[in-house]
């Protein structure tokens, strides 16, 4: 499933902190469109702010259904227009003007935030082949060293690459692609600069340490190498950013050569590349939302054609792998929550189809992971992800019990298909992340490796899973965590953080960050609202399409029964989400302002009907069926209540702080930032709004470790001082 938390731009704008005064398209526009001024104005415990910039007001309209809409910030999509980047930069300059005071309580959270990692530290290596591979990262370097050793980790250490080289003279890396090739000589990775998610690919030969001649641009995020370790798939993207062509190239030769083997012309389709886990099988998938179609070849005849497993039909997913004489297929088909199939490699017809996991309507089950004598077979039971072993020789299973009963569970890389060795990982709210290996012929498991916080002493905190009512009865899981001891005296701060779009799961990890949140009192609150994947299918699509209110009113609902519950009250609740999150943010703000006393909406998508309206905007058709085509008047309409930009209205709302980055292509600056200017002319109250625009960089943030660490200092510095805390 995609994310908009799923435009080719290597210009970089630094963040220059250009006085308000002088930029006058940032100055606050009276009725007839000059340069006026207002009131001085004030934060809501006093202190005095200074002038906000005020976005210059060009009517834009759109007719549609019978209504008019008028957009006065359109204009701000004109990425060229030197007056948008004198805004962003305007705001960027209050923004720091604002929180100035804050410096150093934003130096402080930063220092503790390093001070938990191991700064010089070092992943668990995985086998692969004769290699063990592995990552380390070095104090005060911002990015990973990949490296790998031959037979023993006693060997020398050879390293692949060193990212923090790739990256000097750059202001953003960011590493795609990085795949070695079957026989091990042969590294291929892509990197982006802008954060635009647009990758260059290269080859590295890792006997020589030379690169290759070959240099692919402009490639999208799916790879796979042939057998043959000479022939290499990649991905393309369209105008409108969705990975749509499948192409092949053998080294050695030129790129503008390439074989162009499989165009997805329906646009609600992206296009991915792949390799069944016995490395038999090359897949090209199509998938959408709703519906997917899969292609084989063989991958020790990478030059052949791919063959279609099953023709796609509109509401059935299916996805392949591969074991020994059978393929195995995840199905929806007849199953809500899916089922696990398989077929004879020699005859894929749907009459040879065979059942090996029936669906069940209270299980969600997940795709498998098929090793030569086991499957490891995951499933949501309940919100929680709980996994289990199948013999293939016997069929008899074994439960991989869990140790505590609100946790999140993950494999791990498993690239070896031979093996009885399965990993994973495991964490919670209150453990670190930890990598365990499990023996699937025996049930033993051993801990490689947990993350090591310095200073963090498990047992003085304590995590609960419990469930809110919301309004139509639907019981809504919730997970806290906070300090032991905590008074539930309506008094506490708390920090409620909610997603609920896309059937993706919020997941109880632990987070090291975090801990300068909850060490200050704060109460952590994870909202599993309708519209995410945690309690199966049904519990996406009861938050999607024309049930996406059901979404925002979970949140409010898990909002109150906080509140109810004594953990906090509104004068101390801050909510946060990101990407379609972001949406989550503005639509509760809009319905219930008095519920929350600060806001952080991180990249947010708030502009749903002119996004949804605009085909060549990246995701948007291959999202009609996450949120209607707004040019059918029933969603048209349902998108309109709802939209966070269009529901801007003359009332109070609370302390907010919105980020973007300038070269996002999921959700672009342009949202947040009009959203933004909206909110600034209409609001009736004094608090706090700042828009934080990462001039460098895309949906993701910084690239580098200790900068994302201080963008993160920068937004819990905004959280502690709108709760009065300062230090």
């Amino acid at each position: 499933m995609h994310a908009r938390t799923s435009l080719r731009d290597t210009y970089v704008v630094r963040l220059l902190l250009v006085p308000i005064m002088m930029l006058s398209s940032a100055l606050p526009a009276t009725a007839d469109g000059t340069a006026g001024s207002r009131s001085m104005a004030r934060s809501a415990d006093g202190a005095v702010l200074p002038e906000p910039p005020m976005a210059k007001r060009v009517p834009h309209v759109t007719e549609i259904h019978g209504e008019t809409l008028v957009d006065p910030y359109y204009w701000l999509r004109e990425r060229d227009n030197p007056d948008v980047l004198a805004y962003l930069e305007a705001e960027n300059a209050y923004t720091e003007q604002v929180m100035k005071h804050t410096e150093g309580l934003q130096q402080a959270l930063y220092e503790e935030m390093v001070g938990r990692i191991k700064e010089t530290d070092l992943s668990v290596p995985v086998r692969r082949g004769p290699y063990y591979y592995y990552s380390r990262t070095e104090k005060g370097k911002q990015y990973r060293i990949y490296c790998r050793k031959k037979g023993s980790l006693e060997a020398p250490e050879e390293i692949l690459l060193d990212v923090n080289q790739l990256a000097e003279g750059h202001d953003f890396y960011r590493l795609g692609v990085f795949e070695v090739s079957p026989d091990h000589r042969l590294l291929a990775y892509a990197f982006d600069v802008a954060g635009s998610e647009d990758y260059h690919l290269r080859f590295k030969d890792l006997e020589s340490g030379e690169l290759l001649a070959d240099e692919i641009p402009a490639v999208a995020y799916s790879f796979e190498w042939g057998n043959d370790n000479r022939t290499v798939f990649y991905t393309t993207r369209d105008e409108a950013r969705r990975q749509d062509r499948v192409h092949r190239h053998v080294l050695g030769s030129d790129a503008a050569d390439d074989q162009e083997i499989f165009h997805e012309a329906d646009e609600r389709f992206d296009v991915y590349v792949s390799k069944t886990r016995s490395q038999s099988y090359l897949i090209i998938a199509s998938t959408s939302s709703t519906t997917s179609e899969m292609r084989l070849l063989a991958a020790d005849r990478p030059a052949g054609d791919f063959i279609l497993f099953r023709p796609r039909q509109q509401g059935i997913e299916y996805y392949v792998d591969h074991h020994g004489d059978h393929f195995y297929v995840y199905t929806n088909e007849e199953a809500k929550n899916y089922k696990l199939m398989r077929t004879p490699v020699a005859d894929v017809s749907r009459a040879s189809w065979q059942e090996v996991i029936p669906h069940r309507p209270e299980v969600k089950l997940e795709f498998p992971q098929i090793f030569a004598r086991h499957m490891v077979i995951s499933e949501r039971v309940n919100g929680l992800r709980r996994m289990r072993v199948r013999d293939f020789a016997g069929g008899a299973e074994r439960p991989i019990e869990m140790p505590e009963s609100v946790y999140a569970v993950f494999a791990a890389d498993n690239p070896e298909f031979d093996t009885d060795v399965f990993r994973f990982q495991y964490t919670s709210p209150i453990t670190p992340r930890s990598v365990f290996e499990y023996d699937m012929a025996t049930g033993e498991r051993t801990l490689l490796k947990q993350d090591e916080v310095k200073g963090y002493d498990p047992t003085r905190y304590e995590t609960q899973r419990l469930y809110a009512r919301a309004r139509d009865g639907i019981a809504v899981p919730v997970v806290l965590l906070y300090r032991k001891g905590l008074e539930r005296n309506g008094e506490n701060p708390c920090m409620l953080y909610g997603y609920g779009s896309y059937g993706a799961s919020l997941d109880p990890f632990f987070s090291p960050t975090r801990l300068s949140l909850v060490d200050r009192g704060f109460v952590f609150a994870l909202a599993n609202v309708r519209g995410g994947g945690e309690l199966g299918e049904a519990w996406h699509d009861d938050g999607k399409m024309l049930k996406k209110m059901n979404t925002f009113t979970d949140f409010i609902d898990v909002a109150e029964f906080l509140i109810d519950q004594r953990y906090t009250k509104p004068d101390k609740l801050v909510i946060e989400g990101g990407s379609a999150g972001g949406l989550l943010m503005g639509a509760v703000v809009n319905m219930r302002p008095d519920l929350f006393h600060a806001v952080v909406a991180r990249v947010p998508f708030v502009d749903v009907v002119n996004t949804m309206l605009d085909e060549s905007i990246p995701l948007t058709v291959g999202e009609f069926e996450e949120w209607g085509n707004p040019k059918d008047e029933e969603y048209f309409r349902y998108i309109l209540s709802y939209s966070p930009y269009d529901n801007v209205k003359a009332q109070d709302y609370p302390h907010m702080l919105i980020t973007t980055g300038l070269n996002d292509s999921r959700v672009q600056y342009w949202e947040p930032a009009k959203w933004t200017a909206k909110l600034r002319a209409t609001k009736t109250d004094r608090n706090r709004l700042l828009l934080k625009t990462n001039m460098g960089a895309g949906h993701g943030g910084a690239s580098g470790r200790y900068d994302a660490f201080r963008e993160q200092a920068f937004v819990y510095a905004f959280i502690l001082d709108s709760v009065g805390i300062t230090g």
